[in-house]
C-alpha cells in the first residue's frame, strides 16, 4: 500500500474523516431541524437558495486570501468557520435573524472550506497514487456515513439540538487538529491561462450542483416528510442510504 506512504494525505484523510462524523451527524439534519422549528417548507428551500447565493459571492475573496495568507491557513479558517453555523440553529424560530446568521455564516465556511480543502488534496496528493488516496477518503467519509446519522438522530431525540448543534461545532475544531502538521502550500497571485484550463472542471461542478440540488438537499426533506418527520427515522433511513452508497462504492 505504497499510497498510505504519504503522511501529509494521510493527515488530510484523518482531518476529513473527523469532518465527515460532523457532516454526517449534524449537517444534514439541518433543512429537517429548519422544518421542526416551524420554518415552511419554501422557506427552508428559499434559506438553502440565500445559503448557496452567499457561497457564491464569498467564493472569489478565497482568490485573494490565498496568495496573501496561504492555503493552509484559509483551510484553517474554513473548517473551523464551518463549524461557527451549528451554533445558530437550536435558537432559529421561524424566518428570524438567527436563520440569517446561519446562512450567512455557513455560506462563509462552506465557499472558504471546500475551495481550499478540493485544491490542498491536489497540491499535497500524489499523481500516480490519487485514485487510491481519494478511495482511502471516501472509506473514512463512508463509515461516518452510515455512524453520523445515527448519533445526530440520537442526540437530536435524547439530549436537545443545542448538544447535538453544539458537539457538531466542536468536531469541527478536532478536525482542524492535523491540518496544524501539513506543510504550508503558497499560492501565486495569478497563472495566465488558468481560467481558460479550469473551464471543463467548472462544468462537472455545475452538474454538481444540479445533482445536489435535486438529490441532496430535495430528496432529505421528502424522506424526512414521507417517515412523519422523525429524526429516528431520519436518521436510520440515512445510514441505511449511506451503507447501501459505501457498498455499492466498493463494487
Amino acid at each position: 500500500m505504497a499510497y498510505l506512504k504519504n503522511s501529509t494525505v494521510n493527515l488530510l484523510n484523518l482531518h476529513y474523516g473527523v469532518y465527515a462524523v460532523a457532516v454526517n451527524a449534524s449537517g444534514v439534519f439541518f433543512a429537517v431541524f429548519l422544518l421542526r422549528a416551524g420554518v415552511a417548507l419554501p422557506l427552508v428551500f428559499g434559506s438553502i437558495a440565500l445559503l448557496l447565493a452567499g457561497r457564491f459571492v464569498v467564493r472569489p475573496s478565497v482568490l485573494v486570501a490565498a496568495p496573501r495568507y496561504g492555503m493552509k491557513s484559509v483551510l484553517l479558517a474554513g473548517t473551523i468557520l464551518s463549524g461557527v453555523p451549528y451554533l445558530f440553529l437550536p435558537f432559529v424560530h421561524g424566518p428570524d435573524l438567527m436563520l440569517l446568521a446561519f446562512c450567512a455564516s455557513a455560506a462563509v465556511g462552506d465557499a472558504l472550506y471546500w475551495t481550499t480543502y478540493h485544491a490542498s488534496f491536489a497540491w499535497l496528493g500524489d499523481m500516480h497514487h490519487r485514485g487510491h488516496q481519494i478511495g482511502a477518503r471516501e472509506a473514512l467519509a463512508a463509515v461516518a456515513g452510515i455512524g453520523g446519522p445515527l448519533i445526530g438522530a440520537w442526540a437530536l431525540t435524547h439530549v436537545g439540538a443545542k448538544a447535538a448543534f453544539g458537539g457538531a461545532a466542536a468536531l469541527h475544531l478536532v478536525a482542524a487538529l492535523p491540518l496544524l502538521k501539513i506543510p504550508k502550500m503558497p499560492v501565486a497571485p495569478e497563472i495566465p491561462g488558468g481560467f481558460r484550463a479550469a473551464w471543463q472542471g467548472a462544468l462537472v461542478f455545475a452538474c454538481d450542483g444540479w445533482i445536489a440540488a435535486g438529490y441532496y438537499f430535495a430528496w432529505q426533506v421528502a424522506l424526512f416528510l414521507s417517515l412523519g418527520e422523525s429524526f429516528s427515522a431520519f436518521g436510520g433511513a440515512l445510514a441505511l442510504a449511506g451503507l447501501v452508497g459505501a457498498v455499492s462504492g466498493l463494487i
